[in-house]
């Protein structure tokens, strides 16, 4: 095993995923819910790179098991949390199962372009 027994990626940098959440926010709230579970020294919580499924997001990831999850808000993350990373149970509601190589959403992209420029985020 690694040095770690879970590796969480939440996609912080990509053409969506910022404007569909908060994503910077989704990590603090993550790592501050393992340090207080006393969790942070097993699994690790790290900001991600674009994952080529633009239009999912709020896209995190969880390896090794590879699970995959999209359309992730804030208040899911307490789910993610409790659910998936203390008891190895991933949240079926939240999975997102595609097939290999880029998904992009080109009608969800434009929709979440067009509400961040409307909030001015753009």
């Amino acid at each position: 095993m690694g040095q770690y027994e879970k590796h969480v990626f939440i996609c912080t940098h990509g053409e969506t995923c910022p404007l569909q959440g908060e994503t910077p926010t989704y990590v603090q709230r993550l790592r501050d819910g393992l340090r207080a579970h006393g969790l942070s020294g097993r699994i690790r919580i790290n900001r991600g790179g674009c994952f080529d499924q633009c239009g999912n997001g709020p896209m995190i990831v969880v390896y090794p098991e590879n699970v995959w999850y999209c359309g992730v808000r804030f208040e899911d993350l307490s789910e993610i949390l409790e659910e998936h990373l203390m008891h190895g149970r991933p949240v079926a509601r939240l999975r997102y199962v595609a097939p290999p190589g880029k998904n992009k959403n080109p009608e969800k992209m434009k929709a979440a372009q067009e509400a961040a420029a409307r909030r001015g985020q753009s």
